[in-house]
């Protein structure tokens, strides 16, 4: 009998011990369900900004350079609708020759020279550009210059002679290669030149496109 009574104490200890765990792992199990409400209240606070950071994205996508026309609806000028000459009349000092670099309008549509031209010395209309390429020249305020069929725009365009520098390495010139502003054909001007073929040798300095 006291066998019995052991044996009968022992199961019945057991059970209970058996239902205390199982309704512990019920409780845990249903603890997630209630953390719901926390998890989604920080997936609304992050929206806020996640939109803000998408603003700018949207509004920096619209470039003139990605569209290639301005603000106000006019096309940028390409090489393929202007021509291009030089004016030296403009005369020279210190070794140096001022001249207008003038881009005209040859095509059917108004356009806009927006800048800096990109100028180079090169050996020939095809050829190879020879030593550094133009340097800009800020004094001249950026301005969008309209240009309405047959009508030009300038850019002050200074040469400085080879012979001012002791240590540059002269070569013949042909002209110059003009790139319009945010394009990338160019234009060539026919004009004897000596060029320095050392890169850290600027002869070219120019500014920003004016109007006509």
């Amino acid at each position: 009998m006291t066998n019995m009574r052991v044996k009968n104490g022992l199961l019945l200890t057991m059970a209970a011990a058996s239902v205390f765990l199982l309704s512990g792992c019920f409780q845990s199990q249903a603890q997630p369900s209630g953390s719901a409400v926390p998890s989604d209240t920080a997936s609304a606070s992050s929206s806020p900004s996640a939109s803000a950071s998408s603003t700018p994205t949207s509004s920096g996508s619209a470039t003139p350079s990605s569209t290639g026309t301005t603000a106000s609806g006019v096309g940028l000028c390409k090489a393929g609708s202007l021509t291009a000459s030089v004016d030296s009349t403009g005369g020279g000092a210190a070794g140096s020759v001022y001249m207008k670099l003038i881009l005209t309008n040859s095509g059917s549509e108004p356009c806009v020279l927006n800048g800096f031209p990109g100028v180079s010395l090169t050996s020939g209309a095809t050829g190879d550009p020879i030593g550094a390429a133009a340097a800009r020249d800020d004094s001249q305020p950026v301005t969008q210059v309209v240009l309405a069929p047959g009508k030009a725009g300038f850019a002050q365009l200074r040469y400085t002679q080879a012979g001012n520098y002791p240590e540059c390495m002269q070569a013949p010139a042909a002209g110059f290669r003009v790139y319009p502003p945010e394009d990338t054909a160019s234009l060539f001007i026919p004009q004897q030149r000596t060029a320095c073929s050392n890169t850290n040798i600027n002869l070219l300095t120019v500014q920003a496109f004016q109007a006509g």
